[in-house]
């Protein structure tokens, strides 16, 4: 039987310990701070969509390079199993802490929809049923048109934490010059996923299986960790599944939950990819 609370539960702990929580401002002030000093600015990109915070160094030469771009998971989603979040801005902006793990010069970090930007588009939608939707989606594609026009790379990796694991597989499914894609944790068969906790389908979001025809010939590496039990090893081997050629897709095992301590993992994962 399908659990409604369940969902919200599950979803909440995507976001952050239950606690005192940080206003917008503060949890926007935290995550700046983690870039302070390193040659990052804060540039809003407008796409036809929405306005997708991003974190860019424009003293970096990346004309012709890869350009790695850090997509962040899905916030503080929920408040309460009954409340959703008037601002999905996360507490602990891990994409961008991984993104520090990475001694490459080129590379930007991308927040969610509706993440440490303020906008009249922003409905709760979008952080919950349809955070995977076609409209959030096309905010990315046209966040790399923006990305390349700008820097002039030749190609770009994806790296996704969590739900930015699913934004960053639905993006190489549809995107040209996508050199590698790494997830971290990633929602990779939101099927898989709400049929795993028995909870209701996101609806109006796309899943990243079902999208394999161009993935299978994209190098993959999917980080997943042992104690997760929000997006537990059997959503990976569901997506891995429906591959009939499986021969790019590579994944690893950590001594990690779902939250906590993928930065260390994650450099670890970079030194061994050198």
């Amino acid at each position: 039987m399908k659990n409604s609370f369940l969902l919200l539960t599950i979803s909440f702990i995507f976001s952050a310990c239950i606690g005192s929580v940080p206003t917008p401002e503060k949890r926007k002030e935290n995550a700046l701070a983690l870039v302070e000093n390193k040659g990052f600015s804060e540039v809003d990109i407008k796409t036809s969509t929405f306005s997708l915070f991003s974190l860019q160094n424009n003293q970096i030469d990346c004309k012709s390079k890869n350009l790695k771009v850090y997509i962040e998971g899905d916030g503080l989603a929920w408040i309460t199993r009954n409340t959703i979040s008037e601002n999905p801005s996360p507490i602990n902006a891990t994409a961008i802490k991984l993104m520090n793990q990475d001694s490459d010069k080129c590379k930007v970090y991308l927040a969610r929809p509706c993440q440490f930007i303020t906008s009249n588009k922003c409905d709760k939608k979008y952080w919950t049923s349809h955070r995977f939707s076609s409209e959030v989606l096309k905010s990315y594609e046209e966040s790399l048109d923006y990305l390349k026009s700008k820097y002039g790379n030749k190609s770009f990796t994806l790296i996704g934490y969590s739900g930015g694991g699913a934004i960053a597989t639905l993006l190489a499914s549809k995107t040209d010059n996508i050199k590698m894609l790494i997830t971290i944790a990633g929602n990779l068969d939101t099927d898989k996923w709400t049929s795993y906790h028995k909870i209701t389908k996101l609806d109006g979001s796309l899943n990243p299986s079902s999208y394999l025809n161009k993935l299978e010939n994209i190098e993959q590496y999917h980080l997943i960790g042992k104690k997760d039990d929000i997006i537990p090893k059997e959503i990976f081997l569901s997506y891995l599944s429906k591959f009939d050629k499986k021969d790019k897709i590579n994944h690893r095992f950590f001594n990690t939950d779902h939250n906590c301590c993928w930065e260390k993992s994650y450099k670890i994962f970079l030194d061994d990819l050198k």
